[in-house]
């Protein structure tokens, strides 16, 4: 299983956005260091949807942090749909953890970062981006990368909730594209210029 892009929120308390497959742990925590962050110092676990890739290490990360699993109602809505369906999809047994914490707003912070999660079905039912309004930092999980998107034949998955995901997005101030996997896209331009590619090349034919 190939592992996924983790993003790490400084503040108090700090935020580790999918901290990605158990096989990769001992790497994202080498990573951590050179970036002089103690897994100690992040104090919530999040995701932006609950495929193994993105969410089978949280159970680990907690033990070595003491940070706490926090997943989005929608989250724990699909459930079993995108952690145990999309499991058997490939033929593996489900990376499930327990939630500590069950999101009611749509609001996470992170010291003086404020978090926006947007609901962005279509990859899987579960997807949920988070958007610095501030900053204008966008974590799309895998929702849209840098000229692909995610794929939608895994349990759950809609072309066209992907389809309608993609457009709400690409309305909001984007200076900072960070998906799930392969690079960001970084400044305004090049992020609305990828949001037309996608459009055109991809989203007219799901």
């Amino acid at each position: 299983m190939l592992d996924c892009n983790t993003y790490v929120i400084k503040g108090n308390p700090g935020i580790i956005i999918d901290p990605g497959s158990p096989m990769y742990l001992s790497a994202l925590i080498d990573n951590l260091h050179k970036d002089n962050i103690d897994p100690e110092d992040i104090g919530i676990i999040a995701n932006t949807h609950l495929h193994g890739d993105h969410c089978g290490a949280n159970e680990a990360f907690k033990k070595l942090s003491g940070a706490e699993i926090t997943i989005h109602r929608v989250q724990k809505e699909f459930y079993n749909v995108v952690v145990v369906d999309a499991a058997r999809f490939f033929g593996m047994p489900p990376m499930e953890f327990r939630e500590d914490a069950c999101l009611d707003g749509d609001r996470l912070s992170a010291g003086s970062m404020e978090l926006e999660l947007i609901h962005s079905p279509g990859h899987s039912p579960d997807c949920v981006c988070f958007y610095c309004r501030e900053e204008k930092i966008l974590i799309c999980g895998d929702v849209i990368f840098d000229r692909s998107v995610g794929r939608v034949d895994l349990p759950g998955g809609s072309a066209y909730e992907l389809r309608e995901s993609i457009e709400k997005l690409s309305k909001l101030e984007i200076e900072y594209l960070l998906p799930g996997h392969m690079d960001i896209v970084t400044g305004a331009e090049q992020v609305a210029r990828n949001f037309a590619l996608i459009r055109e090349g991809i989203l007219k034919w799901l």
